[in-house]
């Protein structure tokens, strides 16, 4: 689920598996607007501490 436009199409789904899982993100740090998931991404990995292709391994498992 790399692909942008995957992620775009079940963000609603994995945005309230994201907030299940890591209570610490908030709505703000979810916030997917088109053209920006490559900042999305980056402020995913700040919040999380994790690295891309773990945010990747992360999203592809929810």
């Amino acid at each position: 689920m790399t692909n942008t436009t995957a992620l775009l199409g079940n963000w609603k789904e994995l945005k309230g598996k994201f907030k299940q899982k890591y209570a610490t993100l908030t709505d703000d740090d979810l916030l997917l607007v088109e053209g920006k998931h490559e900042e999305l991404m980056g402020r995913l990995q700040k919040k999380m501490g994790k690295t891309k292709e773990e945010l990747h391994e992360i999203i592809k498992s929810l």
